[in-house]
């Protein structure tokens, strides 16, 4: 199943989703009280729950380390981080690829919380078949966006959740 999932993926490419036609899929992540019930493993191979980002706004960033369009968004993804440090959790979550070319292009953005995802099981909660694709959530759980946006929509977006 894992590989058939993971296929559809790459064979996604790099494209884009807008609000519109990105979903969370089955509900779990949809709705506000299922959308923390995912887990990952961080850069240090420490446990993430997602229950940790409860109670403040998030911004969940899924890239694949060959992705054109997720490398040009490093910048903008790594001061956004910086600004917002306390205020909104970013959350880079990388999948599409094997896990040390994910380790090896997540070294080099700093501020972002990053999570390998090879087995894509993050990527499936959130039902995400395209990168870059972003799901920003409100200090409440609910999904504000998802999908892609280009850096001004998802600089605007976390200000306002800042608030």
């Amino acid at each position: 199943m894992i590989a058939l999932v993971g296929a559809g993926l790459l064979l996604a490419g790099c494209g884009t989703q807008t609000d519109s036609d990105a979903s969370t899929g089955s509900g779990e992540a949809g709705s506000a009280s299922g959308v923390y019930e995912f887990t990952g493993t961080t850069l240090d191979g420490a446990s993430f729950d997602g229950a940790e980002l409860e109670g403040k706004p998030a911004v969940l960033w899924f890239w694949a380390p060959w992705c054109p369009t997720c490398r040009a968004q490093i910048p903008n993804v790594s001061q956004l981080a910086e600004t917002y440090d306390g205020e909104v959790a970013v959350v880079g979550v990388g999948g599409l690829d094997s896990e040390d070319a994910i380790r090896e292009l997540a070294e080099d953005i700093p501020h972002v919380t990053h999570l390998v995802d090879d087995e894509g099981k993050v990527w499936s909660h959130f039902a995400v078949t395209a990168q870059s694709t972003y799901v920003v959530l409100d200090a409440d759980g609910k999904v504000e966006s998802e999908g892609y946006l280009d850096d001004q929509e998802l600089n605007d977006m976390v200000e306002k959740l800042a608030g």
